[in-house]
């Protein structure tokens, strides 16, 4: 027998119509959060970027395709990765279908990674993804938006990360905690090593030839992007999660 709170039609109803008066206020909030985000000044990007996609090397003003807008996600791929990490996977199993709405809508869209170009592309095809997949290796792109870090930054602790000096990833490989050190061992890597590299979204847009950043956000700043977690908000026992549970798409058990 159930031990949660049950009740009749009418009980439920009651309740249910209090819940949609908060869940209305929390949309007109998260609206005014939007429109708070596109009124962030921009900031012109100077600095020459150069990325490797299928089609070539590209310079971050050639990832815009012919549109005005780029949103970018900061894929955790690091160069000594073997595969991609799995929250980034679990993500980006969602990319495929808005990107072809996203690209009718004045807006490119990309993952990048600083794993080489090729490693990218035989992770893509074992995902069977098909959204665009850029490589920052051996650039500075990925460390000046916040989401790789040296060995050296990470013995100094002298790590920014979602606006704020975090000593949180200056660990050995013996003292990680276990989530991390079971993702990096799926990622066919050390703790240290998997930290360096973190995701973030990051977005940009072009003006009369000119790349301006206007927006990032990171670590839980990214929910949102999470399509089953917004489904999972939903379901009668919410998250229901006591460590990690999600796996790549193709490695959970059939049946």
């Amino acid at each position: 027998m159930t031990t949660h709170k049950t009740g009749t039609r009418e009980q439920w109803l009651a309740e249910r119509l209090k819940l949609l008066q908060a869940e209305k206020e929390l949309t007109r909030r998260s609206d005014e959060l939007a429109q708070r985000r596109q009124a962030l000044p921009w900031v012109r990007v100077d600095k020459t970027y150069r990325f490797e996609t299928d089609e070539g090397s590209a310079s971050l003003k050639d990832l815009f395709k012919g549109r005005s807008q780029l949103l970018m996600y900061h894929f955790m791929f690091g160069p000594d990765y073997q595969a991609g990490c799995p929250s980034c996977s679990a993500i980006a199993d969602g990319f495929n279908g808005f990107a072809v709405h996203l690209e009718h809508h004045d807006v490119a869209f990309w993952a990048v990674s600083r794993a080489p170009l090729a490693k990218l592309q035989a992770y893509k095809r074992r995902m069977g993804w098909t959204f665009p997949w850029a490589s920052s290796s051996g650039g500075d792109f990925n460390f000046d938006f916040n989401v790789a870090f040296t060995e050296q930054q990470q013995r100094e602790q002298n790590i920014e990360y979602n606006y704020q000096r975090n000593g949180f990833f200056a660990f050995d490989a013996a003292s990680a905690p276990e989530p991390v050190t079971q993702f990096a061992a799926m990622c066919g890597t050390d703790a240290p090593t998997y930290v360096r590299d973190l995701p973030g979204m990051s977005t940009f847009v072009l003006e009369d030839g000119v790349v301006y950043h206007a927006y990032s956000s990171y670590a839980r700043g990214l929910d949102g992007l999470w399509g089953m977690y917004q489904w999972l908000d939903r379901a009668p026992k919410g998250r229901n999660e006591a460590d990690i549970w999600w796996r790549r798409h193709d490695e959970y058990k059939q049946g």
